[in-house]
C-alpha cells in the first residue's frame, strides 16, 4: 500500500467516528497525511399511502447548519494535534458518499468507526463500515471506539509508528495492553 497523502475520515458524530478521527490522526503524524473529515446527510422524506412528505428548505438548512456545527466541533477539538483537518459536508446515502469523497479528494486510506453490532441490530440498523469495507476501492481502517485512546493536541515532534490501543485488556495477539499515560489521553 502506498503511503496516503489524504485520509478520509467519515463522521456521524458518534464515538466510533471520534475514535476513527483520533486513529487517522496517529496515521496521520507518520505518514505525513491530511484528514478530510467528512459527513454526509440524507434530506428526510416521509412516505404515507397517498403521497410523500419532503423536508422544506428551512429543515434541510438547519440539518445543513446542524453537520456544520458538528464538523466545527470535531476539528476545533483537535487543533494543534500536528495534522491539517479539512471538513466537507456531503447530501446523499453515507456509504455512496464516502466512496464518491475518497475518490474526488484521492484519498489513499478510509478510516471509519464502527460500533461493532451483531445480529438482530445490524440486520435491522445495518452497517456504514460493512458496506464502505465492501465497495471501496482504496484500503479501509475499521475502528472501534473502545479500542482508541484521545489523540494528543499538541504537534508531534517525532515520525513515530501509531501505537496499539491501550484499554488495559488483552491485545489480540495475546499479549497485555497497558493503560496509556495520562499525557497521551
Amino acid at each position: 500500500m502506498p503511503i496516503p497523502k489524504i485520509i478520509l475520515v467519515p463522521t456521524d458524530f458518534g464515538e466510533p467516528s471520534e475514535a476513527a478521527l483520533d486513529t487517522a490522526i496517529a496515521y496521520a503524524r507518520v505518514f505525513g497525511s491530511e484528514i478530510v473529515l467528512m459527513h454526509a446527510f440524507e434530506i428526510p422524506i416521509v412516505g404515507f399511502p397517498d403521497g410523500a412528505m419532503i423536508a422544506t428548505a428551512e429543515l434541510t438548512s438547519r440539518i445543513l447548519e446542524g453537520a456544520q456545527v458538528g464538523l466545527d466541533r470535531q476539528i476545533k477539538a483537535r487543533e494543534g494535534c500536528g495534522v491539517v483537518i479539512r471538513g466537507m459536508i456531503k447530501q446523499g446515502d453515507a456509504y455512496h458518499m464516502v466512496n464518491e469523497t475518497a475518490e474526488e479528494v484521492s484519498a489513499g486510506l478510509i478510516a471509519i468507526g464502527t460500533h461493532g453490532r451483531k445480529g438482530l441490530s445490524r440486520a435491522l440498523i445495518g452497517s456504514v463500515a460493512e458496506k464502505v469495507v465492501r465497495s471501496a476501492t482504496v484500503p479501509v481502517l475499521a475502528v472501534h471506539a473502545d479500542d482508541v485512546v484521545k489523540a494528543e493536541v499538541s504537534p508531534a515532534t517525532s515520525r513515530e509508528a501509531p501505537t496499539a490501543p491501550t484499554s488495559g485488556r488483552p491485545a489480540s495477539n495475546g499479549r497485555a495492553i497497558e493503560e496509556a499515560p495520562a499525557s497521551h489521553r
